[in-house]
């Protein structure tokens, strides 16, 4: 399925069986391609071709697409059906505020509680991040910078405060792909990420809050720049 709005084109497809119910299963394969950028914000969701798709009933469709709907990935829209949501612009900012002071809060604890194994971790994800740039696939530095960050998370030792900054990332997560793939921005990566590795290998937990919040925290010319390079799709305009 390239978009949900040709899912009943006559193709169809098997449904990922993830050990949940077919209504989580669902819900989880259309997160994981909303987040990817495989459907696009403003992208109709139309209940009857994903049950076509998937040859699936349209009740766990239903359910799926609520529980979607409850975490904001989709909306329903007076004319437009249920879509997938586009975020406006003063709530993408705040959403981008929010996330630099839980980046920079997993960061500030990781410097505090990472194990020498989960620093040499980091190390050697960030060496291949290094590595990645010379192999010139944008895709293939953003998954590893992923990585990174997961490995950040993870580092923090938490349960409630990862599990946040998890779902904020993935929630703009479309959007954080355009400020990676900005020019100049890898190169800015690479020694934004050395800063928050240095401060958690130091055990300085106010340097790691700093360096991983300057890291996401968009100011100045970077907001501008964000916002110029957004495809109209993405924004919200009403």
């Amino acid at each position: 399925m390239k978009a949900a709005a040709k899912a009943g084109s006559g193709n169809h497809e098997v449904l990922s069986r993830r050990g949940g119910t077919l209504a989580e299963d669902l819900r989880d394969e259309l997160e994981e391609r909303i987040v990817s950028g495989a459907l696009l914000p403003g992208t109709r969701i139309d209940e009857i071709e994903l049950a076509e798709c998937f040859k699936i009933s349209r009740t766990p469709v239903r359910e799926a697409l609520k529980a979607l709907m409850a975490t904001g990935y989709l909306e329903a829209r007076p004319r437009y059906g249920v879509t997938v949501a586009a975020i406006s612009i003063p709530t993408l900012l705040e959403m981008f505020d929010t996330m630099a002071v839980l980046e920079g809060l997993c960061a500030k604890l990781a410097a505090r509680r990472a194990s020498q194994k989960e620093k040499a971790a980091l190390r050697t994800v960030h060496e291949r991040l290094v590595a990645s740039i010379g192999e010139g696939t944008e895709e293939i530095f953003y998954s590893i910078n992923w990585e990174f960050h997961e490995l950040v998370y993870e580092a923090s030792h938490t349960d409630f405060i990862s599990a946040q900054t998890r779902a904020l990332r993935k929630r703009v997560a479309a959007y954080r792909k355009h400020v990676t793939f900005q020019p100049g921005r890898m190169a800015a990566t690479i020694i934004e990420h050395d800063r928050i590795i240095q401060a958690i290998e130091a055990g300085d937990p106010e340097a790691a809050f700093r360096a991983a919040s300057e890291h996401v925290t968009l100011l100045g010319d970077g907001m501008a720049d964000l916002i110029a390079s957004l495809p109209p799709a993405l924004l919200r305009v009403s």
